[in-house]
């Protein structure tokens, strides 16, 4: 028991919070007694300017360009739709046939959806007909091979 001292009283503190030591007062105390403080600038800061135009907005009007994604043609939308009937599936069994969400499958058959070479090839080995190139709706063993 001698060796600990049971008179000392240690009090450890912070020193204060990163939200005291940023307030304008404490920002103003540290400039009076002439300590080194350093101020930085955001970029908007407080703002919300999250989302700036970037072009012209003039030249956007003189734009002519119809900037669109290509979709699948609805001539492949019937295709994969007679396919599909052929076979006696519904679009619920194709979708589940090739792992897809039957959601993708009805967009396909409207000519809704953006092309996928992953997808197409699966509903092309599903159904058995070709959707790409130039055989459209042949079937896909019987396509022509290449020379």
């Amino acid at each position: 028991m001698a060796e600990s001292d049971w008179d000392t009283v240690t009090v450890l503190r912070k020193k204060g919070s990163a939200a005291q030591s940023k307030s304008k007062q404490a920002i103003t105390a540290a400039q009076r007694k002439g300590e080194e403080v350093e101020t930085s600038k955001k970029w908007a800061a407080g703002q919300n300017k999250q989302h700036l135009v970037t072009k012209n907005t003039a030249k956007l009007d003189r734009e002519t360009e119809e900037l669109s994604h290509q979709r699948v043609p609805l001539e492949v939308g019937k295709v994969i739709q007679q396919g599909r009937q052929n076979k006696g599936l519904t679009q619920k069994d194709l979708a589940t046939k090739i792992n897809e969400k039957p959601q993708i499958i009805a967009e396909y058959e409207a000519g809704k959806a953006i092309p996928n070479n992953q997808i197409m090839g699966k509903i092309e080995r599903a159904i058995g007909l070709k959707l790409r190139g130039r055989e459209i709706g042949l079937p896909f063993d019987a396509a022509p091979a290449k020379k």
